[in-house]
């Protein structure tokens, strides 16, 4: 069997960390990179075995990524969140794709939980993103935040879906929408967009509607209606943080 190199990036993420290391152990390695921790993640992440570096600088998330790619030593990489599992059923469909290796990356669907509910619609699933691929073949974006896996070669889909807690509390959703917006603010900021009241105003509208009516959110009930005013917030306040950046730098 080909050997795997798990990786993943944290930050004060110790309610989670362990569930996700354990749900990985039968991994070769596991290579956290933390980007300073003051609750017990890099201590929970040891014990647990992994190979731990922190790196309390914070260069976004497709750069941090690299980061830990750089330590991975084995033929294949698998990344994952701290917020994501891999179910039994995910497992071995990953060590059959690693071991038929009829392609260079793999995409899983994801089925991500918003406050209690998974979520089938809203443009939430089946989410595929490309998780495993071989070492050499793949990068990560330098995109500040939305990062995504740059992949020489063919790809492949597997069926069994990554679990995803990614919202457990309104709590989570607040910080979430604060952190998402103020990192795709900054990533257009230094692209050179612009931004106005009237834009933001608009755009929010067209993501509340894409994710409710569109994308079905309506069949998700009230989670759906809750991830449609999220994304329309987030959407708004990531204009305005841009409008907030350009008034600095006159």
């Amino acid at each position: 069997m080909p050997s795997l190199s798990v990786i993943l990036i944290t930050k004060n993420e110790a309610a989670n960390i362990r569930d996700c290391l354990q749900s990985v152990s039968w991994a070769d390695e596991i290579i956290v990179v933390d980007s300073g921790s003051t609750d017990e993640t890099a201590g929970i992440a040891r014990d647990m075995g992994a190979k731990v570096y922190v790196h309390p600088d914070w260069p976004g998330f497709g750069p941090q990524k690299n980061r830990a790619l750089g330590y991975a030593g084995k033929d294949w990489i698998f990344s994952i969140d701290a917020d994501e599992r891999v179910t039994p059923e995910l497992r071995a469909e990953l060590e059959r794709a690693m071991h038929e290796a009829s392609a260079d990356g793999y995409y899983c669907p994801r089925l991500s939980q918003f406050c209690g509910t998974f979520i089938r619609h809203s443009g939430w699933y089946p989410d595929y993103v490309l998780r495993l691929f071989k070492r050499g073949a793949g990068r990560f974006s330098d995109s500040l935040v939305h990062e995504s896996v740059l992949l020489t070669g063919g790809t492949g889909k597997l069926k069994n879906p990554l679990l995803h807690y990614s919202y457990l509390t309104v709590n989570d959703v607040e910080r979430k929408v604060e952190h998402y917006s103020a990192a795709a603010a900054q990533q257009m900021f230094q692209a050179g967009k612009r931004a106005s009241r009237l834009r933001a105003t608009l755009s929010a509208g067209w993501a509340f509607a894409r994710t409710y009516i569109v994308r079905l959110g309506l069949l998700d009930g009230s989670a759906g209606w809750n991830i449609a005013r999220m994304n329309a917030r987030t959407t708004y306040l990531k204009y305005r943080k841009l409008e907030a950046l350009r008034a600095l730098k006159r």
